[in-house]
Parts: structure tokens; sequence; C-alpha cells
């Protein structure tokens, strides 16, 4: 029979999983403590938080939460990072730490409830995050508008600079 440390470890990851939207599995081997340390702090700013476990922990958690398995994902020593909200940011934070520290990779996970590749992973880290999304949406909404603007303003400006030519004209007379 099973220790009861056991069970209370899949409780906790099963409220990580309620908690959270999504998650991704890297292979963390090679950090430092310090390191490990600055990951940690950069996916906390990003609204994500990383946790080891075993895997054949996660992999009965996931279950129980009907989640995709991962199991062909979930091999060797492996952290997961669990999100809160958008899985762009947390992406975005470990690809930015490998790049940084060249010992991060991506193994895979969930997102949007469904079972990702490293591939995938990697293509979620580079999609503009939501406030990009949103600025580029503006954008594109003002362009045509100020053009509309500047067409309607044109007949009046040009009003404008015809009885100013006038008043100058009446003026030299």
């Amino acid at each position: 029979m099973p220790a009861q440390s056991k069970f209370d470890m899949v409780e906790k990851i099963s409220s990580s999983l309620e908690a959270s939207k999504g998650l991704f599995v890297i292979d963390y081997r090679g950090l430092s403590v310090k390191e490990a340390q600055e990951l940690r702090r950069t996916l906390r700013e990003n609204g994500a938080e990383m946790k080891v476990y075993k895997n054949n922990l996660v992999k009965i958690a996931l279950e129980k939460a009907d989640m995709p398995a991962i199991d062909d994902i979930l091999v060797g020593p492996c952290a997961c990072v669990f999100y809160e909200n958008d899985p762009v940011d947390a992406a975005k934070a470990i690809k930015d730490t490998a790049k940084k520290l060249k010992k991060i990779e991506f193994l895979g996970g969930i997102a949007d409830g469904q079972a990702v590749t490293a591939d995938e992973a990697k293509a979620i880290a580079d999609l503009p995050s939501r406030e990009e999304l949103i600025a580029k949406f503006v954008g594109c909404l003002s362009n045509p508008l100020s053009g509309v603007v500047r067409v309607l303003n044109g007949p009046a400006t040009g009003l404008v600079t015809a009885l100013h030519a006038v008043a100058d004209q009446q003026d030299a007379a």
C-alpha cells in the first residue's frame, strides 16, 4: 500500500493543476541552485511557478484531473511549470532563460487542454504576448481612421488657405 505522503503529494499536484490553465515540462538538468532560483523568480513575475515532482505522481494527478496523458514527455528528471494566465508569457520566460543559460530545454506540456510537443511549446514562446496583440489591433484600427480624418480635413484646409490668400491680396491692395 502506498504511503500517505504520496497521496498528499498527488493532492498537492492536483491542486496546482486546478489553479493553473496548463503546464510546460522542462529539462532542468545542469542548473545550479542560483540559476534555478533565477528561473523561478522570472517565472513568478510572469504568473507561473516551477515545481519538481515524481513523474508517476504527476501522471496520476493528470489522469485524476481528466487532462491529456503526457507519459512520453514525463521521462527522466524534469520540472513542471504551471502557468496561471497566458501560456505565452510563461513560455517566453522559459525560452529567454534557456537562451541565457543554455541549460534548459522544453520537453512538452499541456496548453488549452491539449498536449503539446517540445516544438509546439517553442512555437508558443515565439507568439506575441496578449499586450502586443492588443497594441497591433489598435494600430490596425487607428490607421484607416486617421486616413479618413485627413481626407475629410483636406477641403477645410484648402478653404482656409484660399481665404488667407484672398485676405493677403486685399491687404496688399
